[in-house]
This record gives C-alpha cells, sequence and structure tokens, in this order.
C-alpha cells in the first residue's frame, strides 16, 4: 500500500512539471516574441504590397542566396507575406499581423486573458468576412486572396451572386449589433442630435451676424456725430468773438449774413476747404472701384461657383474599360532562358579575359535587362566593342549595350526574350499612376522593362518627333497617345487637328468630330487629307496663338493654366473678349510627305509654332516613317526635345532622330526608345487595335456633342502667283507658246514646259506663275497638276487677243 502512494505521489508531481501554464517570467519572454513578431508581420505585409510583383521570382529560389529580395524583411518576408496574402486572405490578413502583436502585450504587461478571447474570435471573423467581400472584385490578387476568391467562388456556386450579397450584409448587421452594440434606435439618435446641433450652431451665427451688424451701424452713426461737432467746434474757433451758431441747422442763415460779418466769411472757408476735401475723395474713387470689381469676382463665385468648361456636356460620360480588350496576364519568367543567357554573357566576356563581380537581371514584357558589374580595372569600352560578339553567341536580336547606366555603377545588357509579351492599352490606362496623374495632358505611352508603366505630360515635353521604319508600331503609337487623352480629358479641356496625308490611319477619329476635333470653318472633313489645307490650317493655327498671347497678355498671366485658372475664378469678362482656352494637339502622321509636296509653307508655320506655342496650349506631335535630314531639319529638331524611336533602318536614321544609336538596334512591334534630354528609356509601346478604336470613337459620338467641331480662325492663303508679271511686256519671250503647250495638253505643269521647250525649272516655273495671273491656269495645288482653265486654242486666242495691250 505504501508503494502505490508513493508511485501516485511521483506521478502527481510529473504532472505538474509538465503543466501548460506559465510562470510570469515565460509569459513575459512568449510576450515579447509574440509583439515584435506581430509587428514583423507588419512591416512584412506593408512591403509586400509595394514589392509582391518584384519578389515572385524569388520565392523558389529561397536556398539561393544570390538572390535578392525587394520585401523590408528579405526572403522570409516574401515568402510569410506570400502565404497569409497572396495565397491566403488578401490584405485581410492584416488582421493576424494585429492580433499576434495584442496577445503578445497582454502577456507582456499581464492583462487579463478574457478579452483577448473576444478579439481572435471576432477578428478572425471579419478577416473572413474583408477576404470574401474582396473576392467579388479581383481574381488571384493581393486584395482578396486566394482564399478569398475561392470561398466568394464556392458561395457564388451555391448562393448565386446576389444570394452571397445578402448573406454577407446579414454577418456586417450581426457584427454591428453584437459586437459594436450599434441599433437603428442608436442611429436616429445620433443623426438626431446632430440635426438640432446644426441648427442651433447656425442660429447663433444668424444673431451674432445681426448684433454685429447693428454695433457696426451705431459706431457709424456715432462716428458721424463725432466729425459734425469737431467740424464746429474748428469754425467756432476761428473768431473768438463770433456768436453761437447752428452749423446744422442754420446754413441758410449763414449764407444770408456772408457779406456782413468775419464770422461768417470764416464759415464759408471752411465749408469750401470741406468741398475740396470731398472733391479730393471723389478723385479717389477709380480704385474703390477697382477692389470692387475683384469683390465682385469673389461673389459671383460665391453666389454661382467657379466656371465650369464642361458644364454644356455636363452628362458626358468618360470611355468604359471595357472597350479595350485584355490580352492575358502579366510577364511569364523563363528561369531556364535567363539561366542560359546569362551563362553565355558571362563565357563570351570571359574569353576575352574580362571578369564579373556580380550580375542581375530585370525581366520585361518584351526585353530582358542584364546588368553586370565588371573586376575592378576593365574599361568600359573593351565591353562596349564586344555588342557584335554578344548577339552571335546569344543568337538574338537587337543586342544593346549601355555602358554606363545613368545614375547606376552597372553596365546594361539588354537581350530580346525568346517569348514577348503584349503590353495591353487596358493595363496602362488601368494602372494607378495614370489613373492619380495629376498632369495637364497624360499620355500613357507603355511600359518600361521593369514593367512599370510609363506615364508623360505633354504640356511639358512641350512637343514630340515620333520616327520609325513601316510596320514598326508607329501609328499604333499615335493611336496609344490619343487613347490616353480621350480617356483623360473632358472634350471641353481638349481638342485635336488631326493631318493625315495617307488617308486611311486616322479616319475612325471621324466619329468624334463635333467632340474632340477641331478644323477650319466651311471645311466638311475634320482630319485633313489635302496638302493645301494643311498649310492654310498651320498658317490658321499661327493666327491662334497670337490671339491667345493677346488674351494673355490682357490677363497679365504667362500661360495658359494661369489664364484658365484665372477664368474660371471669373476675374476675366467674357464681354472683353475672354474665354477658356482648350489645349490644341496638332497631330501629323506622315510628316515626310508634306516636306516633299509643300517644303518651306509648311515648315515655316510648324517651325513658329514650335518655337512660341507651348505657352499658349498649342502642342504638336510629328511622326514620320524617314527620318532624314532634308525632312526632320534642324530648325524643327531643336525645338522637339521630346523624341520617341521605334526600329529604323540604319545608324544614320538613329542619329537623326535620338542622336545617337540605338534605334537600329531595336526588334520592332512596338518596342521603342524615348528620350526628352539626356536621358534615354526603352519601352514597350501600348498595343492598341483598330476594332479598339472604333469602340471607343463610337462610344463617345454617340452622345451628346457640340452643334460642330471647334472653330479655327479664317485663313485666306495667298494663292501662289496671283499678282505677278501682270504687265503684258514683262512677260516671256516663249509665253504664248507655252500657253499653248498647256492648253493642247490639257495639263498645268512646270515639267511639261522644261520636257516639250527644253527650259530650265527656274524659267518654267515663272513662266507658269505669268499663265496663271493671265487667267490661262489655276492655283498651285501641292504635288497635283495646275488645273487648265481654258479649253481649247480658240478660247486662248480670243482670251489674250482681249487683254489690255
Amino acid at each position: 500500500m505504501a508503494k502505490k502512494k508513493t508511485r501516485t505521489k511521483k506521478t502527481a508531481k510529473n504532472s505538474k512539471k509538465f503543466s501548460l501554464r506559465l510562470n510570469r517570467h515565460q509569459k513575459v519572454v512568449l510576450g515579447s516574441f509574440l509583439m515584435l513578431f506581430g509587428l514583423a508581420l507588419i512591416v512584412a505585409f506593408v512591403s509586400f504590397l509595394f514589392n509582391w510583383q518584384a519578389d515572385q521570382s524569388t520565392l523558389q529560389e529561397f536556398s539561393d542566396r544570390s538572390v535578392e529580395a525587394k520585401n523590408w524583411l528579405s526572403k522570409f518576408g516574401a515568402l510569410i507575406s506570400d502565404f497569409f496574402i497572396y495565397q491566403g486572405f488578401g490584405v485581410a490578413s492584416f488582421s493576424i499581423a494585429v492580433l499576434i502583436t495584442l496577445s503578445g502585450i497582454y502577456l507582456f504587461f499581464g492583462m487579463p486573458s478574457k478579452k483577448l478571447t473576444s478579439f481572435w474570435f471576432w477578428g478572425i471573423l471579419v478577416m473572413i468576412w474583408l477576404s470574401i467581400v474582396l473576392g467579388f472584385f479581383t481574381k488571384h490578387s493581393i486584395l482578396g486572396g486566394t482564399i478569398g476568391f475561392e470561398m466568394n467562388d464556392f458561395l457564388q456556386d451555391y448562393l448565386g451572386f446576389f444570394g452571397t450579397v445578402l448573406l454577407l450584409f446579414f454577418l456586417f448587421i450581426a457584427y454591428v449589433a453584437l459586437r459594436l452594440k450599434i441599433t437603428p434606435e442608436m442611429i436616429g439618435t445620433f443623426v438626431q442630435t446632430k440635426k438640432e446641433d446644426i441648427n442651433a450652431e447656425f442660429k447663433a451665427a444668424k444673431e451674432a451676424s445681426a448684433q454685429k451688424m447693428t454695433a457696426n451701424t451705431t459706431d457709424e452713426e456715432q462716428d458721424w456725430k463725432k466729425q459734425s461737432i469737431t467740424k464746429e467746434e474748428k469754425t467756432l474757433s476761428t473768431d473768438d468773438t463770433a456768436p453761437e451758431i447752428d452749423f446744422e441747422n442754420n446754413l441758410s442763415e449763414v449764407g444770408s449774413i456772408s457779406a456782413k460779418t468775419n464770422t461768417t466769411s470764416s464759415t464759408l472757408e471752411e465749408k469750401e476747404q470741406e468741398t475740396e476735401e470731398l472733391a479730393m475723395e471723389v478723385e479717389t474713387a477709380p480704385e474703390e472701384e477697382e477692389v470692387d470689381e475683384d469683390k465682385l469676382s469673389k461673389k459671383l463665385v460665391s453666389d454661382f461657383g467657379e466656371f465650369d468648361p464642361t458644364l454644356e456636356l455636363g452628362n458626358y460620360k468618360f470611355p468604359t474599360l471595357e472597350l479595350l480588350q485584355d490580352y492575358g496576364g502579366g510577364i511569364t519568367i523563363n528561369q531556364k532562358e535567363l539561366e542560359e543567357n546569362k551563362n553565355r554573357i558571362v563565357d563570351t566576356l570571359k574569353n576575352y579575359k574580362i571578369e564579373i563581380a556580380q550580375i542581375k537581371a530585370t525581366v520585361g514584357p518584351t526585353v530582358t535587362l542584364y546588368e553586370i558589374v565588371p573586376e575592378a580595372g576593365i574599361r568600359i569600352s573593351k565591353i562596349k566593342n564586344l555588342e557584335d560578339d554578344i548577339a552571335l553567341s546569344l543568337a538574338a536580336l537587337g543586342i544593346r549595350i549601355i555602358a554606363p547606366i545613368p545614375g547606376k555603377g552597372t553596365i546594361g545588357i539588354e537581350v530580346p526574350n525568346k517569348n514577348s509579351t503584349i503590353v495591353s492599352m487596358r493595363s496602362v490606362i488601368a494602372s494607378p499612376k495614370f489613373q492619380n496623374a495629376e498632369m495637364e495632358l497624360p499620355m500613357a505611352l507603355g511600359k518600361t522593362i521593369s514593367n512599370e508603366t510609363f506615364v508623360v505630360d505633354l504640356a511639358k515635353m512641350p512637343h514630340m518627333l515620333m520616327a520609325g521604319a513601316t510596320g514598326q508600331g508607329k501609328s499604333v503609337g499615335l493611336n496609344a497617345i490619343l487613347t490616353s487623352l480621350l480617356y483623360s480629358k473632358h472634350p471641353a479641356e481638349v481638342k485635336f487637328v488631326l493631318v493625315d496625308p495617307k488617308k486611311v490611319e486616322l479616319t475612325l477619329f471621324n466619329k468624334i468630330e463635333r467632340h474632340y476635333l477641331a478644323k477650319l470653318p466651311d471645311t466638311e472633313d475634320a482630319i485633313i487629307t489635302d496638302n493645301n489645307k494643311v498649310i492654310n490650317t498651320l498658317n490658321s493655327l499661327c493666327i491662334e496663338m497670337d490671339d491667345r498671347y493677346e488674351l494673355l497678355k490682357d490677363a497679365m498671366v504667362r500661360n495658359i493654366k494661369e489664364y484658365n485658372v484665372k477664368f474660371k475664378n471669373r476675374k476675366l469678362n467674357p464681354e472683353n473678349g475672354h474665354k477658356f482656352l482648350p489645349y490644341i494637339i496638332l497631330v501629323v502622321d506622315e510628316f515626310a510627305d508634306l516636306i516633299m509636296t509643300a517644303g518651306k509653307e509648311v515648315e515655316t508655320p510648324i517651325a513658329r509654332l514650335a518655337q512660341l506655342a507651348r505657352a499658349v496650349g498649342i502642342h504638336l506631335i510629328i511622326a514620320t516613317q524617314r527620318p532624314s535630314v532634308n525632312v526632320i531639319t534642324g530648325i524643327i529638331k531643336a525645338n522637339f526635345p521630346a523624341r520617341i524611336a521605334f526600329r529604323v533602318t540604319s545608324k544614320i536614321d538613329s542619329r537623326t532622330i535620338l542622336d545617337g544609336p540605338g534605334a537600329d538596334q531595336l526588334i520592332g512591334r512596338g518596342d521603342m526608345l524615348f528620350t526628352q534630354g539626356s536621358s534615354m528609356k526603352r519601352l514597350q509601346c501600348a498595343f492598341v487595335d483598330t476594332p479598339e478604336v472604333d469602340k471607343i470613337t463610337e462610344f463617345i459620338g454617340s452622345q451628346k456633342a457640340y452643334p460642330d467641331a471647334h472653330m479655327l480662325p479664317a485663313y485666306e492663303g495667298e494663292e501662289s502667283g496671283t499678282g505677278l508679271d501682270i504687265d503684258v511686256s514683262d512677260r516671256d519671250k516663249l509665253f504664248r507658246e507655252a500657253a499653248e503647250v498647256i492648253v493642247t495638253a490639257q495639263q498645268g505643269s512646270a515639267s511639261l514646259l522644261q520636257r516639250k521647250l527644253k527650259l530650265g525649272y527656274n524659267r518654267a516655273g515663272r513662266i507658269i506663275d505669268q499663265l496663271e495671273a493671265a487667267g490661262i491656269v489655276g492655283p498651285f495645288e501641292g504635288s497635283k497638276a495646275r488645273q487648265v482653265l481654258v479649253t481649247d486654242l480658240v478660247a486662248l486666242d480670243q482670251l489674250l487677243n482681249e487683254e489690255p495691250k
């Protein structure tokens, strides 16, 4: 019996030894661990929200110490954040981190754990509920997480969309009622209390305002009386013997005895002085009127609000993202391809005795950038000269070496991906960088090598030059620019002048003529295809520019932004010619054709607009297939600091457009280089197809529009040659013979006269001008032959015989 008791006691001792109860010291240790671990989770989760895409590649290489993670807690933070947020409950996983931190605080400070159980119960429920709610909006994203999406999908399979919404709403009401102890009566009481407080404040403010007005009126009356008494005392002090006179009531008596007493004379002198003072006050009235004008503008703003230029089309709806096509997911990383390219680059450089200290890769939609750090003592030019050797070893098209990368101590080698990814216009328009861009004219051009959306402001460029060979993405780039502006600017804020000599690229934008396009008066089509109309339009824009500068001068502002702000604040009177000024963007799809046919007549107004039009909100986007020096002249290049180069055929063309090589090494299909000064960036242009542009223009064109397109100032072009050589005696000796040749052939061209009469070009051109002045041929029509106005030789003889000798 004694042995059994002893065994029982030992068992009791052992059970006490392994008890789960924690003493105070153990609670402090465990509490500090949980508290710090919870804070570490919060830090990792916050970092994951910004760096989760960049850290996707490191998740599978957790054991590789050479791979770096962007997360603030390195690979551990990236891995645990991916588990809880991406694979788990999305951003609702922050609830786990907060609950762990709270548990650590309770244990560390020895607080009662009864409330802690309640926190965990409701915290887990809120996390699950929020994850399911966010699962409505995203698929496998960091908002709802994989669990949130799957649970949402499961509920919708059995309850449907409407049933799932009702269930989640019921759970929300249950949480508010059971956890927060809020009832409808409490909400009603709160609203009623707030309403009474607002009414009481309003009533008190009204009474205080009335008392203040009464006090001001009383003060003014007292001041007036004091001034009257002071004037009376001054009058009496001029003569000690003067009788007492009631100055206010006996003015008529003072006038009747003015010739008899000195007192009356002095009183009249005082009266004249007061009249002079009154006159001086009247002279200062214009200053008071200026102040009143400023007060008037403030009163107008307070009564009617600021001027809203979008009010005429107040119900206008911007295009939706559903009109743009989604071309699939993001970038797929091919680890095998990355490893092979890295080894080939390292081996090629080793063959030339160039050792590498470090190499890392950044994968983009079309191109992967390998950044290498050579060993000390290696000359950069030696690596730069191996461009063709590296291209041969990689068997790839378009190898480009950046030595060194600006702002970094590395050398970049850009290698095209075997399987490129399409950058959809939808993805760049939907990106926060574009949606939250605080720019006057935001343009989403595409994505960089690091897969970041690239957005620039045309208003700060201020003009852009675009070049690229046929089929390399130039027209798609123009459509991407126009689409960006259509998604960001109201029709009242921006107008387009579209020039399309090819007559097929920009025709889809005809549907938005009365919303966004600008044209000359008395013209049918807003999209300009005739070169003669291009010249008139460019000169019309010059007139518009001069008119806007006059408005800015009258408003005493420096640029269109300040002018429009002043006009919105109702500080500029429309009766004086002031109006809201929209931005005007001139887009030329094929500039080389204009230069070849019109030459100086096009170059001169474009150069003038490029030099002066920035401040008044007129911006130019010029595109060409062949960036030769006779097309892109020095005057034009000097005023177009922003350049976009798609793939070109030669290094000469690349130097013409970019002032350096690189464009000839691009791979095409939207691969482009963008420069705005010294730095150069490689981008993959956003792809927007013709059906997408058609849907966007159809969506906009179907809405209520302005009565007509935006009208530019009228411009009457000077007819070439008109008014020259009117004197018959100054005509060329071969004038008559040339007229007969032209009438017989019914073709008015200088080249015909050169061939038939064996003349030089200058003399043939002068004869054509003389024929135009005589009414035999029509005006200059660009590349077309002039119209012959005389039908036959008989009519020609009759015309020449009727001329005055």
